[in-house]
This record gives structure tokens, C-alpha cells and sequence, in this order.
């Protein structure tokens, strides 16, 4: 078998009864998380701009919109696929750097309310969709990632698999639909170096095509059977070496949407670890931010070719500078979404700061990565004391868990200004599984339920 007919077995064979009770709870668990930072985002100018575009082109009302109203399938998983990624809150997984939340959970979602699907289908077909996206992403990792963003390329695999399992697609119109996901998989990072909209566009499109390909797969239209390992397939062209036994390593065995990691501070997550370093300081130690001579931070070489920005000019582009990050947190003590604004990003105290940050490679950290994303950072004071923290981990990560009360905690933090009952909203998500999708976002995303925010 080619290995898009191994995960096509895989994801076809897959049932509710096989997962474990801690899949269950997990795949709820990301489920939250991605409509808490979903709503958040619903707001932003970019997701408001697809949204208007969409409305003019018009859709049958099948789906929901985090932005209120329904809409085709297609439009929802556009809409939906952007708002989970704009306000940097959204999921990640380590090993292959993919937020999956943002691509496989919209794709699904849409499906699942469309057909009237229960929340049991709904929970399998995500976690099948982490488990495909999880395993091509690491196939390709590290060299792809510098070029391509992960969560666009690897992301549209994970999009197609979910649907497909939803739509009951058998392990030929999988391949099918995994076959002409490869062919649209698209998201260049170069939109980084402007701090452009794009990265919502990776996410919604990367949804949307993954989406495409599986329903166009229900009606047997064809696709590569090789796209991964084939030689004008995915690896050939899209990484310098890929390791295909990613692909098939322990398939079957424990879900890899467990090693799923989520976000504490709303920025890439790449500042993290420097940002969890700084606040262990900064909580330990008593002193002045005048007192500060300089901020030094040590960690993998990824962290500089997406992160190490000296100077920052919006919100959004600060929230992709480790030295605005770092300073930010040093500033306030906590790099959270309220945090990221206009007076933070004009604060001559954190300017300051920002210039006395720097950022370089470790190769401990770097032969670390992508299994670990460390850092250490080192505080140098005015009268020669230093202080340091490192870590391998930073918090959300597996090792360094976010648990069951903390994600809640964000979540309504993250809605308290969307929903009309956060806190109900969250209760019902984790009991996904004893519901139906349109029960669930009947009550949900709806005008009685989305605050006046939206």
C-alpha cells in the first residue's frame, strides 16, 4: 500500500469505541480551546473582511459562523478556519508545528452540523483528522517548516481526513480526497516579513481545500494515490528530507492528538519559552525595570528566522517579536491577549526594554528541536547581578500541561464579552458526546447565544 492508502485504512477503520476515555476528554478539550480563540478572533478586521467578501458572493445557509448567521459549508469553514488563528491562542503540536484546531476542527464542525452528525462522529473525525495532519507534518519537519507554514500545507491532509471520515468515504475516496489535498496544500511564510493578513488565509483556505477534496471524493472524483512519497508528490517537492516512516511509526496505538500543546500567551508560539523564562524571573526576583542592563535569550534557530524582529509596527506583527514579547512580559508580568494593544506597542518603557533584548542560537536547544522548544534567558542587572531560568517546555506543552480548569478558566476569558453564558457554553462542550452538532450549535453559535460583541 502507498502510504496515503495506509492512512486511509487508518482513518476509515477508526471508531468512537476504540478511542480511550482520555481521547475522548482531550479531543474536547481542543474542541474548546479552538472556539474560545474562534470568538475571539470573530472581530478582527481580517476575519471581518472574509466575511463581507462571503456575504457578497452569497451561500446556501448549511453551516454556522462563528461571526453570527449561517452560510454554505464552504464559506462557514473559510470564516470559521480564519477567526481560530488570528488572536494567537490556538493549538499547537510540537514535533510536526501545526495548529490543528484551527483547520481540522472548522472543516469538521461544518460537515457535522450540515448532516446532522452526533457529537460522537464529530469527536472521532477530529481526532482522525489531528492524527493525519500530526503525522505528515513531522514527516516533513524541520526543513519544511522554514519555507511553508505547516499549519497550511500539513494542515490541509488533516481538513480532507476529518470530512472524509464524516462523510463515511470508504478507504479508495480517502485516498482520493488525501490525494488532492496534497495538490492544493499552499502557505508560504513570507507574509511574516510584513506582518500581513495571510496567515488567516492559510488557515481558512487550508480548511476549506481540505474540505473540498473530501466532498468531491463522495462523488468519486479521482485523486493521487502517492501524493506523499510520490516522485512529483509531496515530499519531493516541499521538504530537503523527509523521514516517511513518520507516516506509520506506532499508527494505531496511542492517538497523537494527545501530545496536542496548548497556548497560554497570546502570541506565536515560538516567544513562549522566553516568555515562561522571563516570568519565572520576574516572579522570583525583586527589581526595577531601570535596573535592567540586559535580556539575553538563548534557544533553537527557528526562533530567529521567525521571531528575532528588533522593531515592531502593529499588534499583530508584536506578537511575532521574541524582544517585544519578552520585554512585554517583563513590563506587566503576563503576555496575555489584553496585554497585546495600542498603549503596550507605543510604551516607551517597553521600546526600551526591546532594545536591550538579544536573541541567539543555542545548539543545545537547537538539536533539541522540534521535539523540545527550549529556551534560557539571563537577566543582567546594573549592579552585575544576574538572574537566569531555562526551559524545555513551555507551559501547555504534554510535559508542562495546561489541565481541565485552566483551559475552561481561558475560554472564558476569551468569550466573556462573546457569549451570554461562557461558562454554560463550556459545560456543554465537554458533553459533546451525549449530543447532536445542531443540538449543540443551535445553542451555540446563534444569535440568543453570541453577545452583542459580535
Amino acid at each position: 500500500m502507498t502510504l496515503t492508502e495506509v492512512l486511509s485504512e487508518f482513518v476509515y477503520h477508526l471508531k468512537y469505541e476504540d478511542l480511550e476515555e482520555e481521547d475522548v476528554d482531550f479531543t474536547k478539550l481542543c474542541i474548546l480551546d479552538w472556539y474560545g480563540s474562534a470568538l475571539a478572533g470573530s472581530s478582527e478586521p481580517p476575519v471581518q473582511a472574509l466575511k463581507d467578501l462571503l456575504e457578497e458572493w452569497g451561500g446556501n445557509p448549511q453551516a454556522s459562523l462563528v461571526t453570527g448567521g449561517k452560510s454554505s459549508i464552504g464559506n462557514a469553514v473559510l470564516v470559521n478556519g480564519a477567526a481560530s488563528h488570528v488572536v494567537e491562542l490556538d493549538d499547537i503540536h510540537k514535533s510536526s508545528i501545526i495548529h490543528a484546531g484551527t483547520v481540522v476542527i472548522p472543516a469538521a464542525l461544518a460537515i457535522a452540523e450540515a448532516y446532522q452528525l452526533s457529537g460522537k462522529e464529530l469527536i472521532t473525525a477530529i481526532a482522525a483528522g489531528y492524527e493525519v495532519c500530526y503525522r505528515i507534518g513531522e514527516a516533513v519537519s524541520p526543513s519544511h517548516y522554514y519555507y511553508f507554514h505547516n499549519t497550511a500545507t500539513c494542515g490541509t491532509f488533516g481538513a480532507a481526513a476529518a470530512v472524509a471520515k464524516l462523510l463515511q468515504l470508504n478507504p479508495v475516496q480517502m485516498t482520493h480526497a488525501l490525494g488532492n489535498a496534497g495538490s492544493q496544500a499552499a502557505g508560504l511564510w513570507e507574509f511574516i516579513e510584513d506582518g500581513a493578513m495571510t496567515k488567516q488565509l492559510h488557515t481558512a483556505k487550508a480548511a476549506y481545500n481540505g474540505t473540498m477534496a473530501a466532498v468531491l471524493a463522495q462523488k468519486n472524483f479521482t485523486g493521487a494515490s502517492r501524493i506523499l512519497e510520490g516522485r512529483r508528490g509531496f515530499f519531493e517537492a516541499m521538504t530537503e528530507q523527509a523521514d516517511a516512516q513518520k507516516i506509520t511509526e506506532g499508527l494505531g496505538k496511542q492517538l497523537k492528538i494527545r501530545e496536542n500543546s496548548f497556548k497560554i500567551h497570546a502570541s506565536c508560539r515560538h516567544t513562549h519559552p522566553a516568555v515562561d523564562c522571563v516570568l519565572k524571573i520576574k516572579h522570583t526576583h525583586e527589581f526595577e525595570l531601570e535596573d535592567i542592563q540586559s535580556i539575553k535569550v538563548k534557544t533553537y534557530k527557528t526562533v530567529l528566522d521567525i521571531t528575532d524582529k528588533p522593531a515592531v509596527n502593529s499588534i499583530y506583527s508584536s506578537k511575532f517579536s521574541t524582544q517585544f514579547c519578552v520585554a512585554l512580559a517583563m513590563h506587566k508580568g503576563s503576555a496575555s491577549l489584553s496585554d497585546f494593544n495600542e498603549e503596550s506597542l507605543q510604551s516607551r518603557n517597553i521600546k526600551d526594554l526591546m532594545g536591550n533584548v538579544g536573541v541567539e542560537e543555542d545548539a543545545y536547544y537547537e538539536a533539541a528541536y522540534p521535539e523540545k522548544w527550549g529556551a534560557s534567558v539571563e537577566v543582567k542587572l546594573q549592579n552585575g547581578i544576574s538572574y537566569s531560568a531555562h526551559t524545555d517546555f513551555p507551559k501547555g506543552d504534554p510535559e508542562q500541561p495546561a489541565n481541565k480548569d485552566e483551559l475552561v478558566k481561558k475560554f472564558m476569558e476569551l468569550t466573556g464579552d462573546k457569549l451570554v453564558d461562557p461558562l454554560g457554553e463550556a459545560s456543554r462542550i465537554l458533553k459533546l458526546e451525549e449530543i447532536n452538532v445542531p443540538d449543540w450549535i443551535s445553542r451555540t453559535i446563534s444569535t440568543e447565544n453570541i453577545g452583542t460583541a459580535q
